[in-house]
């Protein structure tokens, strides 16, 4: 018995604490395709409470021990690879929902609380967390905010940053902290919301969080038009400028609109949700919009709307390491020439957010490192980023899976520094090497 796992052991129960040697296989796997190398961590650890996560927090932070912090597991291959790692914590056992506030509209919930989960709680009160997060059934509270994980719901209802109201967590130190909401002490200078979403565990471990929730729609129905790219573009600009609202606005690539079986050419996808009558009024000002300009479309209501957006998730957004996945940022205005180029490499399809200007891209897992940093250069040139989410760890391991170009990499890295001096979490997974 290693000596680690010997210590830990005394601060968790023992059966939330198990030796790396006897993890079954599958788990295994999933675990180390988040290492730089074949250096295996002593034992994974699965907290019941925030006091048990403050504790082994703390013996890693006395011992100089490092920790890969997850919580399901959905997005472990994400990110840059950890290096040294000598104890995996997950916090999937802190998956209690504290507080809904009906009334409010918001929701208090521990971070290893599932996110579908929590929507079928919330739907019984008529409410719903706007998130769509990638592998919606397994992923949880805490890992959608390290990760920033959304989707097409930004459209309408902003990012994670935008939902998140207050977050409790544990310090490198081993010490509960406590930001927005019923705060009693903050950090002064920094909006610790902000700082945690999308830091991919290197600042903190997330064990609780509070939500701002909305009530369900009344009806929904989502608009598909196809076909030529200059009067693809045409319609994209015309819901752009009118006064149409969207819940979701997408641009799809020729490639995806093929492996959707939605026609040909290029795709713009809308999602209107809403009042029924509104609902029923702005679905067909787009079509009308669409047949002006000579494009194929199609509504889709109810159940086939739910299995249309399942699909796009399915080709888009399920984890696969067997392709590479990248998330992708551009100007709005350059979204249609972009996607037509990321076409281009063998297997790829891509997806655009057609205001924001984010999206992702798939494609084949033997892509080359000279065909990812010719896109990435392409992305930059057009005012945006290419980062590498998952892929397989020898492609990880040739090129910078982030490739920031951006000012503030010093000031992220004291960041770092302050709120985590001796490198515990996540060591080596975000930008630059933080």
């Amino acid at each position: 018995m290693n000596a680690t796992y010997s210590q830990i052991n005394t601060l968790v129960s023992p059966k939330n604490c198990c030796q790396w040697e006897n993890l079954d296989f599958t788990k295994q796997k999933e675990i180390t395709q988040a290492f730089a190398s074949s250096h295996n961590p002593h034992c994974i650890i699965y907290p019941q409470n925030p006091p048990e996560l403050a504790a082994v927090i703390a013996y890693a932070y006395n011992n100089n021990r490092k920790i890969l912090l997850c919580s399901g597991g959905s997005k472990l291959g994400w990110g840059g690879l950890v290096q040294n790692a000598d104890i995996v914590v997950s916090t999937e056992g802190l998956n209690q929902i504290i507080e809904h506030a009906i009334g409010d509209l918001t929701v208090t919930v521990e971070a290893g609380t599932k996110f579908a989960d929590l929507q079928a709680v919330l739907a019984k009160s008529g409410q719903f967390l706007p998130l769509d997060p990638t592998s919606p059934e397994s992923a949880t509270i805490g890992g959608i905010i390290a990760t920033a994980d959304t989707g097409s719901l930004r459209q309408r209802y902003g990012g994670v940053r935008d939902l998140l109201l207050g977050i409790t967590f544990v310090r490198a130190d081993g010490q509960i902290a406590t930001a927005g909401g019923q705060v009693v002490k903050n950090v002064a200078g920094y909006d610790l919301m902000k700082l945690f979403t999308g830091s991919y565990g290197t600042l903190g471990a997330i064990c609780q969080a509070t939500l701002r929730v909305y009530p369900l729609p009344e009806a929904s129905e989502t608009v598909v038009l196809t076909g030529d790219v200059a009067n693809l573009t045409q319609a994209t600009k015309t819901l752009r400028a009118s006064a149409l609202t969207p819940a979701k606005f997408d641009l799809l690539s020729p490639q995806l609109v093929t492996n959707l079986q939605l026609g040909e050419g290029m795709g713009l996808i809308a999602s209107f949700a809403s009042l029924k009558e509104s609902v029923k009024q702005q679905s067909a000002t787009l079509v009308e919009v669409g047949k002006q300009l000579g494009l194929q479309s199609a509504v889709y209501a109810d159940k086939e709307e739910v299995s249309l957006w399942d699909r796009l998730q399915q080709q888009m957004r399920q984890s696969d390491v067997e392709q590479i996945t990248c998330k992708i940022g551009v100007l709005p205005s350059a979204a249609v020439e972009v996607l037509l180029q990321l076409d281009s490499i063998s297997g790829g399809k891509s997806l655009i957010h057609a205001l924001s200007g984010l999206g992702m891209w798939k494609c084949a897992a033997d892509t080359t490192v000279a065909e990812i940093l010719k896109m990435r250069s392409h992305c930059q040139s057009n005012g945006g980023f290419l980062t590498i989410l998952e892929a397989p760890i020898n492609c990880k391991q040739q090129l910078d899976v982030w490739g920031y170009s951006g000012n503030s990499l010093e000031l992220m890295r004291k960041i770092k520094h302050q709120f985590d001096p001796k490198n515990v979490f996540n060591p080596h997974r975000f930008v630059g090497g933080i």
